[in-house]
């Protein structure tokens, strides 16, 4: 046992996603160690953490790769550690947001911002009655996706019909839904702002087909035919999808930053599209998990994960040094 500085926990679980984060944190020397967010066990009883800061990277769309276990637990874990004192980057508060569309469109009303059109269902028998409501096209969309993941779109009641009949919807894993009308982006582009420590840091414009509903501009995925575990491409702008930064204007900056206020988030993204009908500022989704753009550099113009390394750094408590087993002090 020897004095040293308590490590940064990285509690995630997808395998490629966060290789530029431990890249910084090594260039840094900075202590951590990678918590195995699919296969992990906490002690409720502990008073204290043996992690000076835990980083929650926890992705909604774990279920895809099999570890859909780690949404759950990671709730009881983040109010665990809140509770225990430990500093959590996207504690309790993000995660409930992060895994629940439903609070999200909650939170947008709070707020008095736009969002699509929308009905929340725990029953696929009550989608049909839902878009009775709505103007087609309607999408189904799962409350956990994650990456654009469990969208479905219906361009006409007969066949939202013919799908809850045959019993082709599926709500996922918490067997919660959002029906919600189709909305066509203007200028054929979603927006995505990332943000840091409740302020803004960049934002991209996302060029899409439309005929693709995973809307994922961190990483530009594309959706197969077939869910899988794997179909997002972290080096998006070698694929040919376009991809620009841009500067939205100040109220949306200003929406946004309400939005990550309300939502506990400490690093995160919003996504917003602008209604080719109407003209409005429709809020859809809010991400706590960031994964950065792909060529960042290139695209925004410095590397955000040296941004993020400084705020991380700023967030370790004075005098986190402790006695802690060797092994936890490296990678």
């Amino acid at each position: 046992m020897s004095l040293t500085q308590k490590p940064i926990g990285i509690y995630f679980e997808h395998p490629e996603w966060f290789k530029p984060l431990f890249a910084e944190l090594d260039r840094r020397g900075l202590p951590y160690e990678k918590i195995d967010a699919a296969h992990h066990l906490f002690n409720p009883a502990e008073k204290e953490s043996p992690y000076s800061l835990v980083v929650n990277r926890m992705s909604s769309s774990a279920y895809l790769r099999g570890h859909g276990q780690g949404i759950f637990h990671t709730a009881g874990y983040a109010t665990h550690l809140e509770r225990i004192g430990t500093r959590i980057i996207n504690g309790s508060a993000a995660t409930a947001i992060e895994t629940n569309k439903a609070r999200q469109l909650s939170l947008f009303e709070s707020l008095g911002l736009k969002y699509p059109k929308s009905f929340v269902i725990n029953h696929a028998s009550r989608a049909v009655d839902a878009a009775k409501e709505l103007r087609f096209p309607i999408v189904v969309k799962v409350n956990i996706g994650g990456s654009g993941a469990g969208i479905i779109r219906f361009d006409t009641p007969e066949g939202l019909q013919a799908a809850v009949d045959n019993n082709q919807i599926d709500l996922g894993i918490d067997q919660t839904a959002l029906v919600q009308e189709y909305v066509t982006p203007r200028g054929g582009n979603i927006h995505r702002v990332e943000t840091l420590d409740g302020k803004f840091l960049y934002a991209m414009k996302v060029f899409t087909t439309g005929e693709s509903f995973n809307l994922c501009p961190a990483e530009i995925c594309q959706i197969p035919e077939e869910q899988s575990a794997e179909f997002c491409l972290t080096e998006a702008p070698k694929k040919g999808i376009q991809v620009e930064a841009f500067t939205p204007p100040a109220e949306v900056i200003a929406a946004v930053e309400r939005i990550v206020a309300a939502a506990k988030i400490d690093v995160g993204g919003i996504e917003y599209l602008i209604d080719d009908r109407t003209g409005d500022v429709l809020f859809y989704d809010i991400n706590a998990l960031s994964n950065f753009v792909a060529d960042a550099v290139n695209v925004v113009g410095f590397d955000p994960y040296a941004r993020f390394v400084d705020y991380l750094e700023a967030q370790l408590p004075a005098g986190s040094k402790a006695a802690v087993p060797a092994e936890l002090a490296t990678a």
